[in-house]
C-alpha cells in the first residue's frame, strides 16, 4: 500500500530474533485464579490485582474460587483455552495448576500466595505476590521447567519421602508462632520417626536403608548446571542424635548441609517400606502406599518467568 504521494512508507523494524517475545501478555488471553482464603493472599487481593493490571494496562479475566473447590476452578479456567494462567494461592494450588496444565498446556505463573511459596520463590524470589506478577507479565519468558513425579503426583520443587515429612505440622506450627503446638507435633515425630525405615534403589545402584530420601528438582537443584536429573538426597540416621539434629534443621535452616545427608543426581528412585511412607511433595504434606516410584521429567510444565530470578530464592525447609 502507498501514501498519496506514490512512495511506499518505511517498513516496521522487525524484532531481532535473539529478542524474547513471551513478555507480550498484553496480546494473550490471560486467566487470573485467586483464592482470597489462602495463607499469603486476603479478601482484598483480587481488587488489588485489578487496580495492578489496570496500572499495567493489561486486560485479565479474574476469578475468586472457593478453597473447597480449587481443581473445578482450575480446570474451568483452562477450559477456556487460556494463553497465560496466574495463580495466586498456595503452594498445593500451584502444583495442581502444574499438573493439570503439563508441559503442552497454557504458561503457568503461580504467584507467592501460600506459606512455603516454594515454587514462586524458586522462579520470581524472594518478592511479594505483585511483584511477582509484574515481573511475569512485563518481563516472563516461556521457559519448561523439568521436575518429577512421584507414583505420578508432579512436583517442581521437592519430595521428602520418609520420617522428616512428619516433622511438617510442627514446621508450619512454628511458621504460625504456635510454638506449644509446635512441640506435641515434634515429639510425636519424634516417637514415629525411627519406625519409618525405608528401602530405596536410585537408578540401577544396589538398594539401601535409610530414614529418608529428599528429591530437589533442577529448579533448585545446586548439584546440576542443566536440567539432567533429580538430585536425590539419601538420608542416614546413626542416632537418636541424628534425628533431632535433622529435625531442628527441617525446621529451622538448610538441611541439606546436615552430615547425615548424601547427594546424587538420578533419574529415578524405588522407595519401599513396611508402613505407607509419609511424604512432602511442594510443601504438601501426603501419604504414599508401601512402595513409591520417583521419576525424572525433562519438562513437566511451561513458567511464564524471567530467565534469571531477581532475588536469590529461599531454599526448602
Amino acid at each position: 500500500m502507498t501514501d498519496v504521494a506514490g512512495a511506499r512508507p518505511p517498513e516496521p523494524p522487525r524484532r531481532r530474533a535473539s529478542e524474547p517475545t513471551a513478555a507480550k501478555t498484553t496480546t494473550r488471553r490471560i486467566e487470573i485464579i485467586v483464592n482470597p482464603l489462602s495463607g499469603g493472599v486476603g479478601p482484598r487481593a483480587a481488587r488489588e490485582c485489578e487496580r495492578l493490571l489496570e496500572t499495567l494496562n493489561i486486560d485479565a479475566n479474574l476469578t475468586e474460587i472457593d478453597p473447597r473447590h480449587i481443581e473445578a476452578g482450575l480446570e474451568q479456567a483452562l477450559s477456556s483455552k487460556p494463553d497465560v494462567l496466574v495463580v495466586l494461592a498456595g503452594d498445593g494450588t500451584a502444583r495442581a495448576a502444574t499438573a493439570l496444565a503439563g508441559p503442552k498446556g497454557p504458561l503457568i505463573a503461580p504467584l507467592p500466595g501460600g506459606t512455603m511459596n516454594l515454587l514462586p520463590r524458586a522462579l520470581y524470589g524472594a518478592v511479594d505476590w505483585k511483584k511477582a506478577l509484574e515481573i511475569a507479565l512485563m518481563e516472563g519468558v516461556a521457559r519448561p521447567i523439568a521436575g518429577g513425579e512421584v507414583d505420578g503426583r508432579p512436583f517442581q520443587v521437592a519430595a521428602i519421602l520418609g520420617s522428616p515429612a512428619l516433622w511438617a505440622p510442627a514446621r508450619e506450627a512454628v511458621r504460625s508462632g504456635k510454638l506449644r503446638l509446635a512441640y506435641l507435633y515434634a515429639r510425636r515425630a519424634a516417637r514415629r520417626a525411627f519406625a519409618r525405615t525405608l528401602r530405596y534403589c536410585i537408578d540401577d545402584q544396589p538398594s539401601r536403608r535409610g530414614e529418608a530420601v529428599a528429591i530437589l528438582s533442577p529448579l533448585i537443584s545446586k548439584a546440576m548446571e542443566e536440567p539432567t536429573g533429580l538430585e536425590v538426597a539419601q538420608v542416614d540416621f546413626k542416632t537418636a542424635g541424628d534425628a533431632f539434629r535433622l529435625a531442628a534443621k527441617t525446621l529451622f535452616a538448610d538441611w541439606r548441609a546436615d552430615s547425615t545427608v548424601e547427594t546424587v543426581v538420578a533419574q529415578r528412585v524405588l522407595v519401599s517400606a513396611m508402613r505407607p511412607i509419609p511424604a512432602i511433595l511442594d510443601g504438601e504434606p501426603c501419604e504414599l502406599g508401601h512402595v513409591a516410584e520417583a521419576r525424572f521429567k525433562p519438562c513437566s510444565f511451561r513458567a511464564l518467568a524471567p530467565k534469571r530470578i531477581l532475588t536469590a530464592a529461599s531454599e526448602p525447609a
